[in-house]
């Protein structure tokens, strides 16, 4: 009954030799884990710009999210680099700038500009909007 038991648990029959070959190439990735769907990705430049007076804390996303306390006018550039469903869907760009002291001495958006690729592609209506700015980069 051992001597069944050990046979149904190796590798298809054989001495055995093998079937720790077997194992470690399975352990590798598969081509199509390692690289997007269809290959094909595109990289683009995302400019976050706020504008206005004094300091605000900004929170900007490309691909990763950050959180800075910025001196205006602040322009920040990157890369962000879409591929698979993103290229349909598109990925998330955005930038949220805190307040600023507006020229009545009342507290108010910061304006915000997002340009992809050197075309202006979202604002904040001059900071009329409290929504900050936000865009699907594809």
């Amino acid at each position: 009954m051992t001597a069944a038991l050990l046979a149904g648990c190796g590798s298809g029959g054989g001495d055995g030799k093998d079937a720790g070959a077997k194992q470690e190439t399975s352990k590798a990735p598969s081509p199509a884990a390692s690289k997007p769907a269809g290959g094909q990705e595109a990289t683009h430049e995302v400019t976050f710009e706020v504008r206005g007076q004094g300091s605000t804390q900004v929170l900007w996303t490309a691909g990763e999210s950050k959180t800075e306390q910025v001196n205006l006018p602040w322009t920040k550039t990157t890369q962000l680099t879409v591929k698979g469903a993103e290229l349909k869907v598109g990925s998330l760009v955005s930038v949220v700038p805190g307040s600023v002291t507006g020229s009545d001495g009342q507290l108010e958006p910061a304006s915000c500009v997002i340009k992809v690729d050197g075309k202006q592609v979202a604002d904040n209506k001059d900071g009329k909007s409290i929504a900050g700015c936000k865009y699907l980069v594809k």
